[in-house]
């Protein structure tokens, strides 16, 4: 006869018995978090070989002369952003006066691009220097544009390391391509 389980303690949870946490799988990350932070060369880099697939492939919503507009694949808010320059470069300092302007102007592109898509209330911007800075990948530089609405932080980012995304990276990036001024130069021609 087998002996009947302590249900009593805190501690005794069956499988497959709800408990106090709802849980929301996220397996596709999984590639990402197990990866770790790699040292990227240019052969083996992914904002260096995004260019040479199709933008659908590559996620790609914008290619100017010197840098590329790409959806970020593991984004912390639908129509997260990067502006990556087409040169292997780590750092800021690294880049020339055409890089560093064309850049300013996706970024500003960017943010109207998505107040139009997705009526964006605000923006978190960045870049992530190095390993220890927290770049996920410290050997390619990419400026973040993370869009932000009044009420999208609730418990799930704090309690559950999870954030919930409502549309699909396809999706987004078909509105946020259609909607890309094609002439930076002039970029309020477009508002």
């Amino acid at each position: 006869m087998t002996e009947e389980p302590d249900y009593s303690t805190d501690d005794f949870v069956l499988p497959g018995v709800p408990d106090a946490f709802q849980r929301m799988w996220t397996p596709h990350r999984k590639a990402y978090v197990s990866g770790g932070q790699q040292d990227y060369t240019e052969n083996s880099c992914p904002f260096c070989a995004a260019p040479g697939r199709s933008d659908q492939d590559s996620l790609i919503v914008y290619r100017g002369e010197h840098v590329f507009v790409v959806l970020n694949l593991y984004p912390y808010n639908p129509g997260h952003l990067l502006v990556c320059p087409y040169r292997h470069v780590s750092n800021f300092d690294e880049i020339d006066s055409e890089e560093t302007a064309e850049m300013s102007a996706c970024v500003q592109t960017a943010m109207r691009v998505l107040r139009q898509t997705s009526n964006a209330a605000g923006f978190n911007m960045g870049m992530n220097q190095g390993k220890v800075g927290g770049a996920g990948i410290a050997a390619h530089l990419h400026e973040h544009v993370i869009p932000r609405w009044n009420g999208d932080t609730n418990f799930l980012p704090i309690v559950a390391g999870t954030k919930t995304v409502t549309q699909t990276l396809d999706e987004i990036r078909h509105l946020v391509a259609e909607a890309w001024p094609s002439d930076l130069a002039n970029p309020n021609d477009d508002q």
